[in-house]
C-alpha cells in the first residue's frame, strides 16, 4: 500500500551530479568542460549584461541626439468645422468642448485651427488660435477670446 513514509521518486529518475576536474577516467576532467584559457574558464566569470569582451558596447557606439523640450505646451486640437454642433450665439469654452466630445484629454489646453467652415456666429474662448481659425471665427460674426495657461502670478502690492 501507498503511504507518506514510503513515497518515493521513480527509479532512475534521481542521478549523482556530476563531479567535474575530478580526473581522466571521470569523464569531465582536466578543464572541467571550460575550454582552456581565457575570461570565461576562470572562476567569477560573470560579465555585466551587454559586455561584449571589451568591444565598445552597442549603447555607446549609438549617436546620441534628439532634446526633450520641458517647457513645450500641449494642445488638444479642435477645428473650426467641429464647432457647428453649437447654436448661434452660443459661448464656447474648453469645459463645453469637453461636454461635447470634441476634446478628450483634461491637462491639455485647447487649440483652434483653421480647417473647414464655420456657418454659426460664437463666442469662443480657448488657449490658442491659428490665424486662419480666428479670421474664420470673426468673419462669421462671432468673437474670439484666449484663455491665458497659466493664472498669472500675484503681484506683491508696493508701500508708497
Amino acid at each position: 500500500m501507498v503511504e507518506l513514509s514510503n513515497l518515493g521518486p521513480p527509479r532512475g529518475a534521481v542521478k549523482n551530479p556530476q563531479r567535474v576536474g575530478r580526473g581522466i577516467g571521470a569523464r569531465k576532467s582536466k578543464t572541467a568542460g571550460k575550454g582552456s584559457k581565457g575570461q570565461l574558464s576562470r572562476t567569477g566569470n560573470r560579465r555585466r549584461p551587454g559586455f561584449e569582451g571589451g568591444q565598445m558596447p552597442l549603447h555607446r557606439r549609438l549617436p546620441k541626439h534628439g532634446f526633450t523640450n520641458i517647457f513645450r505646451q500641449e494642445y488638444a486640437i479642435v477645428n473650426v468645422a467641429a464647432l457647428n454642433v453649437f447654436a448661434a450665439g452660443d459661448e464656447v469654452t474648453p469645459e463645453r468642448l469637453r461636454e461635447r466630445g470634441l476634446v478628450r484629454r483634461r491637462s491639455a489646453g485647447v487649440k483652434i485651427l483653421g480647417e473647414g467652415e464655420l456657418g454659426v456666429k460664437l463666442q469662443v474662448a480657448a488657449h490658442a488660435f491659428s490665424a486662419s481659425a480666428r479670421e474664420k471665427i470673426e468673419k462669421a460674426g462671432g468673437t474670439v477670446e484666449v484663455i491665458p495657461r497659466r493664472p498669472p502670478a500675484p503681484q506683491a502690492e508696493s508701500r508708497a
